[in-house]
């Protein structure tokens, strides 16, 4: 009976052992279930979605970026493709041996590996940098045969921009060069994330860096399948990139060409307006330099010599040089006097080459006869005694509430980046600048030598230009411009840029013809008459000479004695034809000496190369660059009959059609 009874208890633990066992196996069946249909039903999309994702990649297809025109249609820059050997440092154990391994089979140069070190510095040790551009046919076979050998080392094919003129228009033109890491950032932050996905490069300087937006293009995307190594097997979808927009320039490259020609090793800026229109026709800053250094990555060396030269190659003398107006200030200080009715044209005053001042001695050097002045003489004869008694009846701040609307201190708006306001004096500006109490005080004294350009008087010659096409044009200002039209690379519609609504500066118009007056005197019988000479044209103009390093009053200026980089410079501002100006310009040669001799002759050609469709000979620029000539020595040239490119240009150039014809299609090359 008891044994009957265990048996009863063991078969009744059994079936209750076999009950809790299918139940664990029906619920894990059922777990089991539940999770197919999850997997198969609800995340069906999703998985469905990361399955092709794991044999497709989406690859961005950088777009060709917008060519750069003269107002003619010249090329000035433009793209080309080419292979890159490219290292990934954080994929490479030894750096060193593998450049040096590489370099069996691919030439590398030293200016190479300066370059490639640069980059590390500015990158992140996960980017893939160049190490050689522009590889032969021959040197892509000989590392693909190798490229085992080289894990994170490979062969790209990339777009690179082209600047076929070189040095020439450089400042204004600007150039790419790789992003560096704020800017990466600062692209995160922007909407323009996704747009510069596969992007290493954008506008650093000039038109490239102010015009990026239109240039860049808008980013492609092609789906691609790829294999369990991750290689692109073939092309599943593609969405085009879209190439970026032309840029048209209201520069005339030719007229650029001749003006830098006439500088030659010289320094200085050049600013010729439409004062009609506010269109920049040469924007010249000397020295320049090649934007095709900083394409790939500008080298260590190359970088230093630029950056550390006395010369200042890389400083945009126009847009951001700032310089004593010296003499050329006079016809502005003349109309504020007209203008505010402190002085009347045919009042008087005696100039006997000085001018006396709370028992300071304040020279008159330019004006040799000296004698009674009004103001048409004033201006023609640059009598110095008669504005610095203008200055001193105007006081400071009179001064300074006239010139600031004519742009003198203030940004123009041009429409490139970086430009500089200058200095345009007052009582408040002093007080804001220095430091110390006594610093603070303005004297008497100090307005005196504003009244001739000097003083605390700072300006580029990019307001200087502007305030000079404002008077011309009767006191009718317009902002500087330097881009006149943009063109869709594929549809080719040309899209005018719009020009800012012009300001009246409200001038009386019978005022302005006595300081235009007095400017043409300055061309027929004044200080620059020998450099107008023969001219086909009527012109105006004034002279001057500013002081590049402060002299005491009891101090005699030779240039003789001193350092080149601390010698006076030599400036004219000028406009023409005198009844109608088409061109105003203001044009500063740096440590020259008189305004006339080497400021004016670079005028005259400027007005005879826009006006008369003229264009000097060989010997003269090279007199004009030596500061040994005035009129055109010699037969000028029609325009037409000078070549293009000039020199050593000629290997250089692309016309507009094929440039165009490339940008509308991607760059492309053979698959290594």
């Amino acid at each position: 009976m008891t044994e009957l009874r265990n048996v009863e208890a063991e078969l009744s633990r059994f079936k209750a052992r076999v009950l809790v066992v299918s139940i664990v196996v029906l619920v894990c069946f059922m777990l089991l279930a539940s999770r197919l249909v999850y997997l198969q039903v609800l995340r069906h999309e999703d998985l469905k979605e990361q399955a092709e994702n794991n044999r497709t990649a989406v690859v961005p297809v950088v777009p060709n970026r917008g060519l750069i025109l003269d107002r003619n249609g010249i090329v000035l820059a433009s793209n080309y493709s080419a292979y890159t050997l490219e290292i990934t440092p954080s994929k490479v154990p030894e750096l060193e041996q593998t450049i040096e391994d590489l370099s069996a089979l691919v030439d590398i140069t030293p200016r190479d590996r300066r370059r490639f070190k640069k980059l590390m510095e500015e990158s992140k040790s996960f980017e893939s940098l160049p190490i050689r551009t522009r590889l032969t046919d021959e040197e892509v076979a000989k590392f693909a045969a190798q490229r085992f050998r080289f894990p994170g080392v490979d062969i790209k094919a990339r777009l690179f921009r082209s600047y076929p003129y070189g040095e020439l228009a450089s400042h204004v033109i600007g150039y790419i060069g790789r992003i560096n890491q704020a800017e990466k950032e600062k692209i995160e932050e922007s909407d323009e994330d996704n747009n510069y996905r596969g992007t290493e490069y954008m506008g650093k300087l000039g038109v490239e860096q102010s015009f990026e937006a239109q240039l860049h293009g808008i980013t492609g995307v092609d789906s691609v399948e790829t294999s369990a190594g991750g290689r692109a097997v073939r092309k599943l979808a593609s969405s085009p990139s879209t190439p970026g927009n032309t840029v048209m320039l209201s520069i005339d490259i030719k007229l650029q060409h001749l003006i830098e020609e006439l500088y030659g090793d010289r320094r200085g800026a050049l600013v010729a307006l439409d004062p009609k229109t506010g269109e920049v026709l040469a924007f010249v800053s000397k020295p320049t330099f090649d934007p095709n250094l900083f394409v790939d990555g500008i080298d260590t060396e190359s970088w230093k010599t630029l950056n550390e030269s006395i010369d200042k190659p890389l400083l945009n003398r126009a847009l951001r040089g700032t310089y004593p107006p010296g003499s050329t200030y006079k016809p502005f200080m003349a109309m504020a006097a007209l203008q505010t009715g402190t002085r009347a044209p045919t009042t008087i005053i005696n100039d006997p080459g000085f001018y006396m001042f709370g028992g300071h001695r304040f020279g008159s050097p330019e004006n040799e006869r000296g004698g009674a002045m009004d103001m048409n003489r004033a201006i023609v004869e640059s009598s110095n005694a008669y504005f610095y008694s203008l200055a001193n009846e105007m006081g400071v701040d009179a001064m300074h509430d006239f010139m600031k609307p004519l742009g003198f201190g203030q940004i123009t708006g041009i429409d490139i980046n970086g430009e500089v306001r200058g200095v345009l004096p007052n009582q408040e500006w002093k007080r804001n600048y220095y430091k110390r109490p006594e610093q603070k005080k303005w004297y008497a004294g100090e307005t005196i030598s504003l009244g001739i350009g000097q003083g605390y008087n700072s300006f580029t010659m990019l307001q200087l230009a502007q305030a000079t096409a404002t008077l011309v044009n009767n006191g009718i200002k317009h902002k500087p411009q330097v881009v006149i039209a943009t063109q869709d690379a594929t549809t080719r519609t040309r899209i005018p840029v719009p020009f800012a609504a012009p300001e009246d500066l409200g001038y009386k118009l019978e005022n302005v013809e006595i300081v235009r007056k007095g400017m043409v005197g300055v061309t027929q019988v004044g200080t620059s008459a020998r450099a107008f000479a023969g001219a086909g044209y009527i012109s105006g103009g004034k002279t001057g000479t500013a002081q590049a390093v402060t002299m005491s009053q009891k101090e005699k200026y030779n240039a003789a004695k001193m350092e080149e980089h601390q010698r006076d410079h030599a400036l004219y501002v000028a406009f023409a034809p005198a009844d109608d100006p088409k061109i105003a310009l203001a044009v500063i040669v740096e440590n020259s000496g008189f305004g006339g001799s080497n400021a004016a002759p670079i005028a005259r050609r400027v007005f005879d190369y826009w006006l008369l469709n003229q264009y000097p000979n060989e010997a003269d620029i090279a007199a004009v660059r030596l500061g040994q000539a005035t009129a055109p020595l010699g037969k000028p040239r029609a325009v037409s009959e000078v070549p293009w490119p000039p020199g050593a240009m000629a290997a250089a150039p692309v016309t507009a059609a094929a440039a165009a014809a490339s940008a509308a299609k991607p760059a492309s090359a053979p698959r290594p």
